[in-house]
């Protein structure tokens, strides 16, 4: 059933957005905002021979150097002072996420409402800055060690300012994707990773291409990856919009004269609950181990063994990357969706689903979909995610072509187009309104 938000979106008018004056100024300010960050990925960090450590940096760009460089807009891969992006502030909310559950004092936090959302979100700033501080001295450390002909001055002078450094961009990209929410649109933390994606797609294309005009890859092998990922989109899209619509019922009451009650609702279920955080966690944790062989080849034949079985596109990487999103998916889809609590809410309010008592048994019903539809949502993300990682490993493709970036990019492109859509619908709305106004009073 097409909802009355789905015909208006039918009938969205892109030239309307010059009618609406505060859309406008809040798309500037998204763009302007934007435009800093992009800035700030090309000023680099004091002390460091940015030619050396590009040399250095193409050498061990298949792990995780290489997923968190494209999170960074390539920032990591030039060490700007936005080299740690704003990673350490989502692994810091994820933290506090899985704290919710874990530890009762942030669960009782979050039952009390804004305040306690407040409180929250104080405490992820603060452990984004001791991540921060901690990953920058990591990174000044790992510098000295593995590239010491790109210092300019090591010791520990060079460690605390390199770490103070990759710590104030992190917490500036913080504060401007807090500045996007409230005052542009959409999510500011997941456009500044939306556009540090999009910003290594013209040189992927590009290398892309070239590997065609020099004959490393066939003209038909770079038709098909196009194929592929336009359809990956698509199906992407697709499942992403993908609801399980639950039907909830409310009696009817009398208010005095009158008989109240006697609605319908439905509860909607996504049909991936857990969004695309399965697949960065995958990521991270499968490319560690392959970083770590790669820098240690040399040293020893134990770890050139260990980066060959591991390795992008092999068949161990593939099985160990698809058990962990799978893990990942019903373990975060928990947290997102508590069935126990909804089933609480329904009951407190009156609905109930057809032919399902209300209390534990509404429960253990909602808990029985919920698992049905992550075990979907898992095949899924396993799908979209492992297509790519053989295409990376076969056919040489640019990392920037994988699954995780396209989910990124699609979901945050959505969120964007519909909150859009809401300012518009908000802006037609009160044209209508004052309208009518006008006609009454004439």
């Amino acid at each position: 059933m097409v909802s009355a938000a789905e015909r208006l979106a039918g009938n969205f008018d892109i030239g309307s957005i010059g009618k609406a004056t505060e859309l406008k100024q809040r798309l500037w300010f998204v763009i302007g905002a934007l435009v800093v960050a992009r800035i700030g990925s090309y000023i680099p960090v004091p002390g460091i021979d940015a030619g050396v450590l590009a040399k250095e940096f193409a050498n061990h760009a298949g792990g995780v150097l290489g997923m968190f460089n494209m999170f960074s807009g390539g920032a990591l891969g030039r060490m700007s002072i936005f080299a740690l992006a704003i990673m350490p502030y989502i692994t810091a909310s994820i933290i506090f996420q899985l704290m919710t559950i874990m530890v009762p004092q942030i669960a009782a936090l979050k039952k009390e409402g804004e305040s306690g959302r407040r409180k929250i979100n104080q405490y992820t700033r603060y452990a984004t800055v001791v991540l921060a501080f901690v990953q920058g001295y990591g990174i000044a450390v790992g510098l000295e060690h593995t590239s010491p002909e790109a210092i300019i001055d090591p010791g520990a002078f060079f460690r605390f300012t390199t770490a103070m450094t990759l710590l104030g961009g992190t917490m500036f990209l913080m504060w401007l994707g807090e500045q996007i929410t409230a005052r542009g649109i959409g999510n500011g933390t997941s456009l500044i990773i939306f556009v540090g994606i999009v910003a290594g797609f013209p040189a992927a294309i590009a290398n892309t291409l070239e590997l065609g005009r020099t004959g490393a890859l066939p003209v038909e092998i770079i038709l098909l990856i196009g194929l592929i990922a336009l359809g990956l989109i698509a199906f992407i899209v697709f499942i992403e919009r993908a609801q399980r619509r639950i039907l909830v019922q409310y009696p009817k009451r009398q208010v005095g004269m009158k008989m109240m009650g006697g609605e319908t609702s439905h509860l909607p279920l996504k049909l991936n609950m857990a969004g695309v955080i399965p697949v960065i966690f995958a990521s991270s944790i499968l490319s560690i181990p392959l970083t770590v062989a790669g820098f240690n080849q040399g040293s020893s034949s134990w770890w050139t063994t260990v980066a060959s079985y591991i390795g992008h596109g092999q068949p161990l990487y593939i099985i160990l990357f698809t058990a962990t999103i799978t893990f990942f998916s019903f373990f975060y889809a928990s947290i997102q969706f508590n069935s126990v609590e909804t089933a609480d809410n329904l009951k407190k309010y009156g609905g109930f689903i057809a032919g399902i008592r209300p209390g534990k048994n509404t429960a253990d019903y909602l808990d029985y979909i919920l698992t049905r539809l992550t075990v979907i949502g898992a095949i899924y993300l396993s799908f979209v995610c492992t297509v790519p990682e053989i295409l990376i490993s076969a056919y040489k493709v640019p990392f920037y072509l994988g699954g995780t970036s396209l989910l990124i990019i699609v979901s945050v492109l959505m969120d964007f187009v519909t909150q859009v859509q809401s300012h518009l619908f908000a802006h037609q709305y009160e044209g209508l309104i004052k309208k009518s106004k006008l006609k009454g009073k004439k």
